[in-house]
């Protein structure tokens, strides 16, 4: 279903290994990032402006926080001679990364290291732990914003970049707290881009990030960095080696900055965010189609559903509904061919949902179609 999204994790929606315990009771354990990286070197390339690891480190490092997350798990009694256990509460202590965005205390994290808790704590390098106020969250781009309350002048808010100009082969620095672990910087490459990964309500996420950079537990939350020492992710998932091991394997996903910038400015202004939706189901045509079945255009989505009461439906909107299969795939053809949204060429599911990622729900959308071999435009008005 075409709803406005971003995310994290089909490839890793596990839970966190078990870190430790303090004391008898609280369970301590670090965050994974929703199941990475190589061995980075000193320096981060010659190009002009690059910067060696411990430069963008002693730049960036503080910056980066410890996240403390705080839930109420319930452990069951185990006294054999008790015949009506009493479920005893026990807190459990998650721990991820983050960063500072700003001189007024805004601290970006990962939606799926603070879920569920009933207390945040933030701390610097080890230091005493400050209580924080999840502004807002958003599970399907795995963001959460928090505030803390501290001086101006004792915070080191880190650059963003821009996303969009990560090439494959870029050097980047991440800095988290592996297993607990503060402030460990890990280096590596941009191994490739515009992955799509899955949010913890398996949304998906587009133009992932992925890099060897190592990131384990802990890592979540946390910034990968360029070479220029500017924000271009928010580290969030591994790959893991399917051993039943969630450790870092050379395989790590960060959500792109410019997902969170949008959705953190929602989130600092209204407390939320809220996704624009179409109500479509769509395929792209393939050259196979186009010569077989003699379609109006060669580049297009193919309309194969249509949401009962979404905008597309009121708008008219209209499903294929002859079924065919090509090279093993099937379609349904007949239907409506999108070919444009608000004036941009959409030929894939990514370049629409872009489009879609800049309305907000009420507002409208003038899609460019084929409808029996004309041309035609028709005006949605997008849904939540």
């Amino acid at each position: 279903m075409l709803a406005v999204a971003a995310a994290g994790g089909a490839l890793a929606l596990g839970g966190a290994a078990a870190l430790g315990k303090l004391g008898e009771e609280t369970t301590i354990r670090p965050v994974s990032p929703l199941p990475g990286g190589g061995v980075g070197t000193a320096s981060l390339g010659t190009a002009a402006g690059a910067l060696s690891v411990a430069e963008i480190y002693r730049r960036s490092a503080p910056g980066v926080v410890q996240i403390t997350a705080t839930t109420t798990g319930v452990q069951q009694q185990t006294d054999p001679f008790d015949l009506f256990p009493t479920p005893t509460p026990v807190p459990e202590k998650a721990l991820g990364s983050g960063f500072v965005i700003d001189k007024e205390g805004h601290v970006m994290t990962n939606f799926h290291v603070i879920q569920g808790a009933q207390r945040v704590q933030v701390s610097f390098s080890g230091n005493d732990n400050i209580d924080a106020k999840v502004v807002g969250s958003d599970e399907s781009t795995d963001i959460a914003v928090l505030k803390i309350d501290a001086h101006s002048r004792s915070l080191t808010p880190l650059p963003l970049g821009d996303s969009d100009k990560v090439k494959v082969g870029d050097p980047v620095v991440a800095i988290g707290n592996p297993f607990g672990l503060a402030r460990t910087a890990t280096a590596g490459i941009v191994s490739a881009v515009q992955r799509e990964i899955l949010a913890p309500n398996q949304v998906g996420i587009q133009h992932a990030i992925q890099t060897d950079a190592a990131i384990n537990h802990g890592n979540s939350g946390g910034p990968l960095i360029d070479a220029g020492a500017h924000v271009i992710g928010v580290n969030a998932q591994i790959r893991t080696g399917g051993t039943g091991e969630q450790g870092n394997v050379g395989i790590g996903f960060a959500i792109p900055i410019n997902t969170v910038k949008t959705v953190a400015a929602q989130i600092i202004r209204t407390g939320r965010v809220d996704h624009a939706s179409l109500g479509i189901e769509v395929r792209p045509i393939t050259d196979e189609l186009y010569r077989l079945f003699n379609l109006p255009t060669d580049k297009g989505l193919l309309v194969t559903d249509v949401t009962t009461g979404s905008g597309a439906a009121k708008a008219g909107l209209q499903a294929g509904t002859t079924p065919v299969v090509v090279e093993g795939d099937s379609y349904q053809l007949g239907g409506d061919i999108v070919i444009g949204a608000d004036g941009k060429r959409v030929t894939t599911l990514e370049a629409l949902r872009d489009v879609i990622a800049h309305k907000k729900p009420g507002d409208k959308m003038l899609l460019q179609i084929y409808r029996d071999g004309k041309k035609k435009t028709v005006g949605v008005t997008l849904g939540r």
